[in-house]
């Protein structure tokens, strides 16, 4: 079946497992937690390795399930192909309608911290002007080919994680040297008081910085060697991204020179928490680096995030869920080239507008992983579903097939509980906008 949908819709097998690595890892990005650093902190009183390290669990669980249907349906949509397979094609049309807010606005938050990074080396020029250069050059990339963006990809993120290297070791020496400005305790239980609730609301921010490793499930067509690759890659993308978010920000906060309380009344400063941090204790010439680094790094977690938007778009496209010209591929590279550009094009007008928003930053974070988080809980139901319900492939184990779903579903329920108003509100009205869209075309198809 795989083999068929990959003549029909001319999608080249040209990745390995090292490619989808460098994929997921492009679209976490090794060092996520600098631009979001600040935002965790002032939400979860402190406690921002906490909010990694609990970010890590849940998404284990989420990971876990994605090997799962990865195996059932190795098709591009990811979550949309795996719920349409366990739940059907109404919750399957949902789930990739959530997933798709979340595919387009997370590179969006990606081009942005590319733009605010360029604009603190290069203060003359303004964040949006750096943003939509990034929107340019990455898209050119993507559309160039996949094993082209991959090759370059690969060097981008050899750099991040020498810079990532370099700033542990400094800041290792740094707290050796002179001691630690917080208790050693508090990035894991507050630097005023510890809050479950906190810790929580600040998990749904902190899903941000995970939304790549499920990303690499969208491209199973084009992978050699089969599902079980995909499923391998997905796992250890999540188990090594969680060790570094969570090392980087414990060390970060720390050094931090302000106190939580104090980010969270003032929110300007929070884009800039960890550069402010990486300036105060080690010196202008690692902020620099980790600026450099950052623009870079994020505009390519940016392009690995086109591509997969692009092929979520493409696979409800081919399954006459959006318009069928989203659905075409250009022959000699295999990329779903008017898919891409159309994300793309969303992409670029969100990360503008943010940009030259004073709380552009806030608005976009706050709202980007609802969508997400609710693909996802569908994505639990839909292991449930086929292999529990349905009973596709005989008698279910249950703690694989339901007990680790069904406890995946229900911490990423409350963690979406536990969410800003504004973002449950955002998701609200997407998900109306979907069920319209899905209520439209059933009329259709009855007429």
């Amino acid at each position: 079946m795989a083999g068929s949908s990959t003549e029909r819709t001319g999608l080249h097998r040209t990745l390995g497992f090292r490619d989808l690595v460098v994929y997921g890892l492009l679209f976490i990005a090794p060092m996520a937690p600098v631009g979001v650093f600040g935002t965790l902190d002032a939400k979860s009183d402190g406690a921002v390795a906490l909010v990694y390290l609990v970010a890590t669990v849940v998404m284990a669980f989420t990971a876990f399930s994605y090997a799962q249907m990865v195996r059932v349906a190795p098709m591009a949509g990811s979550v949309f192909a795996y719920a349409r397979k366990g739940l059907g094609q109404g919750p399957g049309f949902i789930a990739g309608w959530m997933a798709m807010l979340d595919y387009l606005l997370i590179p969006a938050v990606a081009y942005l911290f590319s733009g605010i990074a360029m604009n603190a080396l290069v203060p003359e020029v303004s964040q949006w002007v750096w943003t939509a250069i990034a929107v340019v050059v990455t898209t050119a990339l993507n559309l160039w080919g996949v094993r082209t963006a991959a090759r370059v990809g690969f060097a981008v993120l050899a750099m991040e994680i020498v810079v990532l290297a370099v700033f542990v070791g400094a800041a290792a020496a740094v707290l050796v040297r002179d001691g630690a400005r917080r208790g050693w305790l508090t990035p894991l239980a507050g630097d005023t008081h510890f809050s479950m609730t906190a810790v929580l609301g600040a998990v749904s921010v902190a899903v941000l910085s995970y939304l790549g490793f499920d990303a690499i499930a969208s491209f199973a067509e084009e992978v050699t060697g089969g599902s079980a690759k995909v499923a391998r890659a997905v796992l250890f993308c999540l188990v090594l991204a969680g060790t570094l978010f969570v090392v980087q920000s414990y060390l970060a906060a720390l050094l931090e020179p302000v106190s939580s309380a104090e980010l969270a009344a003032d929110p300007a400063k929070q884009g800039s928490a960890f550069y402010d941090t990486v300036d105060a204790s080690v010196g202008t010439w690692l902020h620099d680096l980790v600026a450099v680094s950052k623009a870079i790094g994020a505009a390519f977690a940016a392009l690995a995030g086109q591509a997969a938007a692009g092929r979520l778009v493409f696979a409800m496209a081919r399954e006459r869920r959006l318009p069928s010209v989203l659905s075409r591929v250009d022959p000699k590279s295999g990329v779903p080239r008017v898919a891409i550009l159309g994300a793309a094009i969303v992409t670029m007008v969100a990360a503008v507008w943010a940009a030259r928003s004073a709380d552009g930053l806030d608005h976009l974070v706050s709202v980007v992983d609802i969508g997400a988080l609710t693909a996802f809980v569908l994505l639990h139901a839909s292991v449930v579903g086929w292999f529990a319900v349905r009973r596709m492939e005989g008698p279910p184990s249950w703690w694989r097939h339901v007990l680790v779903p069904v406890v995946g579903a229900g911490v990423l329920i409350a963690v979406i509980w536990e969410a800003t108003t504004s973002a449950q509100i955002v998701g609200l009205c997407w998900l109306a906008v979907g069920l319209v869209v899905l209520a439209v075309q059933w009329r259709r198809r009855a007429a």
